[in-house]
């Protein structure tokens, strides 16, 4: 069941789960860095889950030494249950699914927005082009594909390429139901890599290490995924671009509490070297998403206007408040389209002056020494 959609049935449940207070969904605040193990380590933001409005807040830690930024305290595997987006939704797999969350949980007013900002075709394809121009390749693993909408693009790219996508949710088998992958792995790479180990010419992760619970492991599966002179694709939001500074909390990139871990790319390209991989390819201009001033307003509008009935309140909003936050984003909408038009027109002003939102990293998989 589906707690967003069904609150009344939830409700009970729900509040059971509050009754003893949010505190017990984190671990214990940790005293280090889990990258490079410094101590010097600094707030970077306090912030409270500003999708979906469940109780608890949550702290975004930056280390010194290594500027690494990461959850702290991280959640539990009970926290991370809680906190979930709702369990139908969450079948659409991440990547179908980040585009939309906003919208599902704002109810309402930027919907059409909020799901067409950054989806260009161009702009999700620009990695594989780019891959094409290094190699050609015969087999194809895209991890946390959801249903598998990036392989059955990336298709049109290189079509005598054989894709297949590994992820936990539910609506990975739509991708080979729908033609857009061969073959689909259930389950979390790090568990899967040797049953894999050497079998693919290219991995990619899009969006993907800053929802892992240890970005490191998930490099090293890579590894042993991949055969030697094989391609990894990365994907990731730059932790240390500017619209993270400028928006802070409300830049939609850091989706608290549900991204434990944002790896700057000097660190990603150091630890990929470790690893026996060498860089090929870096680009912070074509990954840029043009979202972050559509998603940061809406976001401020779903924390200000009154809260949608939902399973975490003890009692369902009166039909008074119901009708006001309808008509709230309703009145929003030309405030959101500015802001999108905004988005588009800022974006290769952004691109073009290092003010990119995201990176790309093709390395390549050396044969051992």
């Amino acid at each position: 069941m589906d707690l967003a959609q069904q609150p009344a049935e939830g409700r009970s449940a729900c509040l059971a789960r509050l009754a003893e207070g949010t505190a017990r969904f984190h671990e214990p605040r940790r005293d280090d860095c889990p990258w490079c193990g410094s101590t010097r380590l600094r707030v970077r933001l306090r912030t409270a889950d500003l999708i979906q409005r469940k109780p608890g807040g949550f702290t975004l830690e930056r280390c010194d030494d290594c500027a690494h930024t990461f959850q702290n305290p991280r959640l539990t595997a009970e926290g991370l249950d809680f906190y979930r987006l709702g369990s139908a939704r969450h079948d659409l797999g991440h990547r179908d699914f980040w585009r939309q969350d906003l919208c599902h949980g704002l109810d309402g007013g930027a919907p059409a927005l909020l799901a067409r900002a950054g989806s260009g075709r161009t702009r999700r394809l620009a990695g594989v082009r780019a891959l094409s121009r290094i190699d050609e390749p015969e087999s194809w693993l895209d991890v946390g594909t959801g249903r598998a909408r990036f392989p059955g693009a990336a298709r049109d790219v290189l079509p005598y390429t054989a894709f297949d996508g590994l992820d936990t949710d539910p609506g990975l088998a739509q991708g080979v139901r729908r033609g857009r992958i061969e073959e689909a792995h259930h389950g979390r790479l790090t568990d899967l890599a040797e049953d894999l180990a050497g079998r693919y010419d290219v991995l990619s992760m899009v969006h993907y290490l800053q929802r892992r619970p240890d970005p490191r492991a998930e490099l090293a599966a890579a590894r042993t995924v991949l055969r030697p002179g094989g391609h990894l694709l990365i994907e990731a939001p730059d932790p240390e671009c500017r619209s993270a500074r400028l928006l802070g909390k409300w830049w939609a990139s850091y989706r608290q509490p549900r991204h434990p871990h944002f790896v700057p790319l000097a660190n990603l390209c150091r630890e990929l070297d470790e690893l026996g991989f060498t860089v090929v390819d870096v680009d912070r201009r074509t990954p840029h998403v043009p979202s972050d001033l559509t998603t940061a307003c809406a976001l401020a509008l779903n924390r200000l206007l009154p809260e949608a009935d939902a399973p975490w309140h003890p009692r369902p909003p009166s039909p008074l408040r119901r009708r006001l936050r309808r008509t709230a984003w309703q009145t929003a909408i030309p405030l959101l389209a500015l802001a999108y038009a905004a988005d588009l027109l800022l974006a290769p002003l952004l691109t073009r002056t290092g003010g990119g939102n995201a990176y790309r990293v093709i390395a390549r998989r050396e044969p051992e020494a």
